[in-house]
């Protein structure tokens, strides 16, 4: 059984605020009496792209277990790459990590200057040759960006452009047990190319339905920091979500 710990969108910005609520996750995580196998963090690491912030969040998400880390729309290549993996480059930056009994290979679909996401052709050419590697181990995929409307407008109109590539290579894989995504700062959950699809909670902020709040942009700040962890026996995912209160 693996025991993962889903994180995403810390937007770290220099303030006080989002660099508690990342602490605050982070401590809860090396504080845990249990085994986790790994800590996957799907994007928006920094808030403007910049280097003193990714500086911080680097020591934020210092951890003694195993992490993967993908960017988001507000996270810019170079200085992620420069800071989080001391490479430089500026092309997609795709990552796997290969636990015993599961890979879990994330993918960037940051479109540089654009809030939406897209998988362009070298990342899905490096998604196919991954999955293809070791077919009789189960697999997990994933993103910053929902490769599905979810309700809410705001996210639904910056979400994964042309999600119908990444289904085709999905379908070719049966070892590709679910696909995990942030970007959305709402806990959800659904289904994609006929896969578990798990939307993790924000750190920073939690976005609402508009039904719940009567704005165009229903951000919640009040509410804490979110989590999810997921447990997955070989075939089945379960998914439980955690609210980090300090």
């Amino acid at each position: 059984m693996q025991i993962l710990a889903h994180v995403s969108d810390i937007h770290i910005d220099g303030s006080p605020r989002s660099i508690d609520r990342a602490r605050a996750v982070m401590r809860h995580l090396e504080n845990l009496p249990g085994p986790l196998d790994a800590v996957v963090v799907t994007g928006d690491i920094a808030d403007n792209g910049l280097i003193e912030e990714y500086e911080i969040a680097r020591d934020l998400l210092a951890t003694r277990h195993p992490t993967i880390v993908c960017p988001g729309n507000h996270d810019v290549r170079a200085a992620f790459r420069k800071v989080m993996l001391d490479e430089d480059g500026d092309g997609p930056i795709n990552r796997v990590l290969r636990l015993d009994g599961l890979t879990v290979a994330l993918c960037d679909s940051s479109v540089p200057g654009r809030p939406e996401g897209f998988l362009d052709d070298e990342t899905l050419a490096w998604l196919e040759a991954v999955l293809a590697e070791d077919p009789d181990t189960p697999a997990m995929v994933g993103m910053h960006h929902p490769p599905v409307a979810l309700g809410i407008p705001y996210v639904d109109a910056i979400g994964l452009r042309a999600p119908g590539r990444l289904e085709a290579v999905l379908r070719r894989h049966p070892r590709v047990a679910a696909v995990l995504v942030g970007h959305a700062h709402t806990a959800a959950s659904t289904t994609f190319a006929g896969l578990p699809l798990s939307i993790a909670p924000g750190v920073v902020s939690t976005l609402r339905l508009n039904q719940e709040l009567d704005v165009q942009v229903p951000i919640d700040y009040d509410l804490p920091p979110q989590i999810a962890l997921h447990v997955f026996d070989g075939v089945r995912l379960v998914t439980h979500v955690r609210p980090i209160l300090f």
